[in-house]
């Protein structure tokens, strides 16, 4: 596939049906090269079956999404999948807790769990690079059932690295992390994202204290529409927040990071 210098994800009035009951209403959504988005949505919101969307696993009803300047529906979604790399907890269940960290990586450069035969010498240096630039080089010949959930996390970001992808899509890394665990790996994921020539990210989480200082962009969901999307400092804010929960919260900040409060007048309100 070409290099496209247009948008990496174009998503235009995106609309999912099921049963007559309204998934997605009308989203409309684009991810530009160096653009660093935060998907926040209540349980419920949309988040999950707008990622089924992009993947190629839920047909829109109306509406389109391009990838690469390459449309669904008209170009191998096959393919498009393989420039769109996805960290979630679906697929760190799916790992074999005998394969190694190094073979976990070295899969996803064919998109395959558990990974058969040895990887190749040049597979084999990709994926200890990959490693060392997570910060999980140490773990290379560790079986994953000895792994912790933040290692694991780490690991299946090199995976989808393997593949080269344009964008890479975090599905609540945090889940089940310890706060002290949830904060390395936020630090670490900060780190990722000001990386030089990496994929655009995006977040998808529940959770404003997740958002670190790299991710510039916000799109919040509620009931499968979209309240706002732009700028963090422009969109984020206790008036969208409360309209995205269906409840008056407020927005606050904790040094350099976002805080929110539940009928609490405590913090810098914004």
């Amino acid at each position: 596939m070409k290099r496209s210098h247009g948008p990496i994800l174009d998503v235009s009035s995106l609309t999912i049906l099921r049963d007559r009951n309204v998934i997605l209403d009308e989203v409309t959504w684009t991810v530009r090269p160096g653009e660093h988005w935060v998907l926040l949505g209540a349980n419920g919101s949309g988040k999950t079956s707008l990622l089924s969307a992009l993947t190629g696993y839920l047909m829109p009803t109306r509406g389109e999404i391009r990838v690469l300047g390459q449309r669904y529906g008209e170009s191998d979604w096959r393919e498009l999948r393989t420039r769109i790399g996805i960290v979630s907890s679906a697929l760190r269940q799916l790992m074999p807790d005998h394969e190694t960290a190094l073979d976990a990586v070295v899969s996803g450069r064919q998109a395959v769990v558990d990974l058969w035969g040895s990887p190749t010498r040049a597979e084999a240096r990709a994926g200890r690079q990959l490693l060392e630039s997570v910060d999980a080089g140490p773990l290379a010949h560790r079986p994953w059932a000895v792994l912790s959930q933040g290692e694991r996390q780490r690991v299946l970001i090199a995976r989808a690295l393997m593949a080269r992808p344009r964008l890479l899509i975090l599905d609540e890394p945090c889940a089940g992390l310890d706060p002290v665990a949830r904060e390395h790996f936020l630090q670490f994921l900060e780190r990722v994202g000001r990386q030089p020539n990496g994929p655009a990210l995006v977040l998808v989480t529940h959770h404003v204290e997740e958002i670190t200082p790299a991710f510039r962009h916000v799109l919040m969901l509620r009931g499968g529409r979209v309240v706002a999307a732009g700028r963090r400092t422009k969109v984020l804010n206790s008036r969208n927040l409360s309209a995205m929960f269906g409840a008056p919260v407020r927005l606050g900040r904790f040094g350099r990071r976002h805080v929110l409060n539940v009928g609490s007048k405590s913090a810098r309100v914004m």
